[in-house]
């Protein structure tokens, strides 16, 4: 990982973390009616109003720098892609007798379930509801 993506990164998660912060610092809507009875969240840091805008506002832009890191760790990753290509093409092949003949047991007839476990034939259309006595 080279120095730019290390710092797009770093970039990224602290967008993240300041997006969870500014969210739980929001109130909800039911906030308001507690402060309509004087519980003191009028008397607030930004005013009775001005917090919700602020952190709003705060919140948006913290989402858009997230947002516009991600997409240039797209950008920068799709510009040096990984030597070798995806995953499943750097597995090694398998020889064409790898699955062993001796010593696994034949399909036979006699594995077949009993009588009394299998399952019986459906029941006619007027039976269909009807609860066994």
């Amino acid at each position: 990982m080279n120095a730019l993506s290390t710092l797009i990164v770093v970039i990224q998660v602290s967008a993240a973390l300041a997006i969870i912060g500014l969210v739980l610092l929001q109130h909800g809507k039911g906030a308001d009616m507690g402060a309509a009875f004087g519980s003191g969240a009028s008397g607030s840091l930004f005013g009775a109003t001005g917090s919700s805008n602020f952190l709003s506002k705060s919140t948006g832009i913290a989402a858009a720098i997230f947002f516009g890191a991600t997409l240039a760790l797209a950008f920068v990753g799709n510009k040096h892609p990984a030597a070798g290509g995806g995953v499943m093409e750097n597995l090694p092949a398998a020889p064409v007798g790898a699955i062993p003949s001796s010593g696994t047991p034949a399909a036979t007839n006699d594995t077949a379930a009993p009588a009394s476990i299998a399952p019986s034939a459906p029941a006619a259309a007027g039976q269909a509801n009807q609860i066994p006595k």
